[in-house]
């Protein structure tokens, strides 16, 4: 286990960022969109109570498996089937990822360059 998992959300047109945004809210760096057309039938709509709208974006967001239900919650509170977007939201497991890195801590060089020009500055004066 590599210790991520996609998350693929599907909404109404026009509100993947929407989806983006709690997302990113909750830890995640980025995701794609992928614009589809949903195919449900006259009694789906009679099932649900809700008029479906065709035209449908489909959100991908790779994430670590640590936060990936806090991600899952947060999407579903601003863009689940109760709200405009009326989106579904699921995860599934990854076997391997590749061409990903976590975010690069700060070096040593880097956090003595502040330090430094704060002294050249304090020097001009």
């Amino acid at each position: 286990m590599n210790g991520y998992e996609m998350i693929l959300c599907i909404v109404n047109a026009g509100f993947s960022e929407l989806v983006m945004d709690a997302a990113k809210e909750e830890g995640a760096r980025g995701g794609t969109v992928i614009h589809a057309r949903g195919t449900a039938n006259k009694e789906a709509e009679q099932y649900f109570h809700i008029a479906i709208q065709p035209d449908k974006e489909i959100v991908m967001i790779l994430v670590p498996a640590e936060i990936k239900d806090n991600v899952l919650h947060a999407i579903y509170k601003n863009a689940g089937l109760k709200s405009e977007g009326m989106g579904i939201a699921f995860s599934v497991a990854v076997d391997e990822v590749v061409g990903i890195s976590a975010p690069a801590a700060p070096s040593a060089a880097e956090d003595a360059a502040p330090a430094e020009a704060q002294v050249e500055q304090g020097e001009k004066k």
